[in-house]
């Protein structure tokens, strides 16, 4: 099975989920998405293959969350979604994809449900 994974290598629980799914028997492709940011349609597919709101898969302790003003009462999905395909650190991460589906892997165990 072919398995990505939305990966950034300075970010613990994203090496401990590479290192997962190689133990796993998995090479998968890497992509780093701070360099290579996912497209809005891109990133909206896979939140919804994995059952999540742009809301509930933002780091919302990055100080650009703020900044943007996303703590803000009555921000939408939208704008959410839109401020993390423009400032992708604001992306939790790791998200893999694999043939059995697309996972937020926090905790990193949830890696499993999908190999």
């Amino acid at each position: 099975m072919a398995a990505t994974i939305y990966h950034n290598p300075s970010c613990g629980t994203s090496r401990n989920v590479l290192a997962m799914l190689r133990d796993a028997g998995e090479e998968p492709e890497i992509i780093e998405y701070l360099k290579t940011p996912p497209s809005r349609a891109t990133l909206q597919d896979l939140l919804r293959r994995a059952g999540l709101k742009p809301s509930e898969a933002v780091r919302r302790k990055q100080p650009q969350f703020a900044e943007l003003g996303l703590d803000k009462p009555g921000v939408t999905e939208d704008r959410i979604l839109d401020a993390m395909v423009s400032t992708p650190i604001l992306i939790e991460r790791p998200i893999v994809v694999t043939g059995k589906g697309v996972r937020l892997c926090r905790p990193k165990e949830k890696v499993q449900e999908i190999l």
